[in-house]
């Protein structure tokens, strides 16, 4: 793994070297990913599926090709499986119009769990309200893992979707996503996997998992913003109506009504972002170069070496303790916590300011309540601090997280 195939990791952040422990939120791109998006507006710039000429014919095939690779790297059956979006946010949002349009009706439950993403709460919360529907949550245990049991109670005949996040974006916790999809199935229930914390940090593969939608976004897996996924089992797809009209989706429309077109296109109105969806590719292929075997292994031994460092903090000073969240869980690249001062009554430091002191030293961390208030009121505090690791973060990284730490608690406890 190469750190200078990625640029931006060579700027300095008030003069000193970048350290970027913000991936959960977005990844950096590798030269690779730069050079893909200047070469499609150079050499291929022309809109798809409607043109005979050669340059609408070549991006044609671009495009294409990107949606056989996503579909390759998870492990569907089909590329018509897969249906190209904005983002996660996109994909879940799409999900639930067309799947409450068709299957969700008063007094009808969806299940998503208590460490969820807004982007897996909100566009529920919209369906139940439309449709006068319930949402339920999956509990957490008192070590923030999800509550197994609570969840075979919550299913039951009334339950139409079940849909988790694969790994929280908080805890960093990998979710036992096999076990939901298997009780959800044996009462017939479809499951959606939220899998733009998973996607990055690990390999994916819908069909072993066996669920039946699965969303995710190119950003944060060292892609560029603005291009997304939305996985579909076929006979799912096929039965669910669109969620936008315009063009593209359509077969023929007339005024006595409109007729929509073949998987995948029928859920992808309007001019697709071809650009990006090259652009992803040749991030598929910079992930797969370096291995998502390697990738999950070396994010592991990072993410555990600096727990580890974290707890060496929380024996300095009478008092002081810096709290880690779901710490020895089994997680994905991401670690929250929390520094308490060294005077008890003093209490808790605030996340943004440890955030802001981070960042004047060129640690670059995420502060506050990461878009999953519910969870962080669980947790009942303010906000965390989040360290996120990408493939390029090795442990000089975790090792100046911690330098830094040191001197910003010094001044502030």
């Amino acid at each position: 793994m190469n750190r200078n195939d990625f640029p931006i990791l060579n700027e300095t952040v008030h003069k000193r070297p970048l350290v970027y422990l913000d991936n959960a939120a977005t990844s950096q791109k590798p030269q690779a990913v730069i050079d893909a998006i200047t070469e499609a507006y150079t050499h291929w710039n022309s809109n798809i599926h409607r043109g005979v000429h050669h340059l609408s014919q070549l991006a044609t095939m671009k495009h294409e090709e990107a949606r056989k690779a996503v579909a390759e790297f998870i492990g569907a059956k089909s590329s018509d499986e897969i249906i190209f979006t904005k983002g996660t946010t996109d994909s879940i949002n799409a999900l639930a119009f067309s799947f409450g349009e068709a299957f969700v009706h008063e007094g009808d439950e969806i299940i998503v769990s208590a460490a969820e993403h807004h982007s897996n709460i909100v566009p529920w919360q919209m369906l139940c309200a439309r449709k006068k529907a319930v949402l339920r949550h999956i509990p957490l245990q008192a070590d923030q893992t999800l509550d197994i049991e609570a969840f075979k109670g919550l299913l039951n005949e009334k339950t139409k979707l079940v849909s988790v996040a694969h790994v929280s974006n908080v805890l960093g916790i990998i979710n036992p996503v096999e076990e939901i999809i298997r009780l959800a199935h044996e009462k017939g229930v479809p499951v959606c996997i939220d899998g733009a914390q998973s996607i990055p940090h690990m390999k994916v593969d819908v069909q072993a998992l066996d669920c039946d939608f699965l969303a995710f976004s190119g950003h944060k897996m060292y892609g560029p913003t603005g291009i997304g996924m939305l996985y579909g089992k076929r006979e799912w797809l096929e039965k669910l109506p669109p969620h936008e009209g315009g063009g593209e989706m359509i077969n023929h429309v007339r005024w006595s009504g409109t007729t929509y077109n073949e998987l995948p296109y029928k859920f992808e109105a309007g001019t697709p972002n071809f650009v990006g969806s090259y652009a992803l590719h040749k991030a598929i292929e910079y992930m797969q170069s370096v291995g998502l075997e390697t990738i999950e292994a070396h994010e592991r031994e990072l993410t555990e070496y600096c727990e580890e460092r974290l707890k060496g903090i929380q024996v300095m000073g009478d008092g002081l303790r810096v709290k880690v969240y779901a710490a020895g869980q089994p997680k994905a690249g991401v670690i929250s916590f929390n520094v308490y001062s060294r005077q008890p009554s003093e209490g808790l430091i605030h996340p943004f300011d440890i955030g802001t002191l981070l960042d004047q030293q060129g640690v670059a961390v995420r502060t506050g309540h990461h878009c999953a208030e519910p969870l962080i009121d669980d947790l009942g505090v303010p906000g965390t601090v989040r360290v996120s690791f990408g493939l390029y973060n090795d442990k000089s990284d975790v090792d100046a997280l911690i330098a830094a730490l040191e001197k910003a608690i010094m001044m502030l406890s």
